[in-house]
């Protein structure tokens, strides 16, 4: 089978699991099935797979175009029924639907190709497919265009991200070389924005209602090299979890450096969590400011003096800042009306990007989702930022009216 310049960059990486996210007509059916047939081929005894969304979408979509492109002295026996091809070494060639992931559930796997995975579920993978790769150490690759930042956007960070035995990919559909210009142009006039960025351009496009828009993956993500000096650190109290985000500051800018959650847990446990990870270090912390008057313990002690009393410097205001204060705080550092950055996260600090990324006001609102347990963190790292650089509006004093 003859493959693209894209197709073939794809082809020659060696990384045990591959996302791939292509634009519409990229050639990813083409493709899977190629990778599918060579896998099976290269070796005896090899089961391999290709899963759709449904079993009726991987018939029609794959059945044919394998018939068609393996060579029929390769093939011992094929069940149309069963959709299976098994091959003169034995490798059987299986595609399956993921509508009911528990019936994927059966023998090991050397290899599996999950087509459209944005669109399945994602326990299909999590809970049925990678545990029957392991005693095979069998591969996978996930190809597909994006649903917004879903569990396929998850494995594909996971690549970006540098992860062990990880790689990721991105083509839009004119990179992928099977649609004409003027083809893709005329898409987009017909298309919405969002649409045409998600279908054609495979962008991940951000959920509607989003709270941190100035929060860039691939501008606010960076590693700092120098772990050194004075830690702030932005903290959240709910037992469920214990929340830190822990930063150094260099002039303007803020780095977070490291993240601790902590479920059922106490602000002892966290105080104890921090000076283990960092002994004799400055540290100040920046907590919820409900600290002043919050007991943790039988003894009466407020989270404030807990803070205190394990020797950390605590700033926190009086009373509780506007929480729309506090999110155009942590928005203007991310990116200011200027362009300019001054917030940046870790690679390391992965429960804080994917709140960062993930926090939304509830429908229709301008409340935060407080449901889906991405506030914690923001909160947390809020308070450090709002404490540090506030937003300061300035009001017009009204001149007094003057009867003559």
């Amino acid at each position: 089978m003859q493959l693209t310049l894209p197709q073939s960059e794809i082809w020659v990486d060696d990384s045990r699991f591959q996302s791939v996210v292509a634009g519409r007509r990229f050639g990813k059916t083409h493709f899977a099935v190629a990778k599918i047939m060579s896998k099976a081929i290269e070796k005896a005894n090899r089961n391999t797979w290709y899963v759709a969304p449904t079993y009726g979408a991987a018939k029609e979509i794959a059945w044919d175009m394998l018939l068609q492109e393996l060579p029929e002295e390769y093939i011992r026996k094929q069940n149309e029924t069963a959709l299976t091809i098994k091959l003169i070494n034995n490798s059987v060639i299986s595609l399956k639907g993921a509508e009911k992931p528990q019936n994927l559930r059966g023998r090991a796997l050397d290899y599996v190709v999950m087509d459209e995975f944005a669109d399945m579920r994602p326990e299909a993978w999590y809970e049925v497919i990678r545990p029957s790769l392991s005693d095979r150490l069998g591969g996978a690759m996930f190809i597909g265009t994006p649903k917004g930042r879903n569990h396929f956007y998850d494995l594909w960070a996971k690549g970006m991200d540098g992860a062990r035995d990880w790689s990721s990919f991105q083509y839009t559909t004119l990179q992928g070389g099977n649609v004409p210009e003027e083809e893709v142009i005329a898409a987009r006039d017909d298309l919405d924005e969002r649409t045409f960025q998600q279908e054609y351009c495979a962008e991940f496009v951000t959920y509607s209602g989003i709270i941190y828009y100035g929060f860039s993956r691939e501008h606010s993500v960076t590693e700092y090299p120098d772990n050194e000096g004075t830690l702030h650190i932005g903290m959240d109290f709910n037992l469920d979890p214990m929340s830190a985000v822990i930063c150094i500051r260099k002039g303007e800018k803020l780095y977070a450096v490291d993240e601790i959650v902590m479920y059922g847990s106490n602000t002892d446990e966290m105080c104890a969590e921090i000076k283990d990870r960092y002994p004799n270090r400055g540290i100040i912390v920046y907590p919820d400011p409900a600290c002043r008057q919050r007991r943790t313990s039988a003894g009466g002690r407020t989270d404030l003096s807990i803070l205190q009393n394990a020797g950390f410097t605590v700033k926190c205001k009086n009373t509780h800042a506007l929480v729309r204060d506090r999110i155009n705080s942590m928005n203007s550092r991310l990116l200011s009306a200027n362009g300019d950055r001054n917030l940046h996260v870790s690679p390391k600090c992965k429960a804080t990007i994917r709140s960062l990324e993930r926090h939304t006001y509830k429908e229709g609102t301008s409340i935060p989702n407080k449901d889906d347990g991405y506030d914690h963190l923001n909160d947390a790292f809020g308070y450090l930022v709002e404490y540090l650089f506030p937003i300061k509006t300035e009001y017009a004093i009204a001149q007094p009216i003057r009867w003559t």
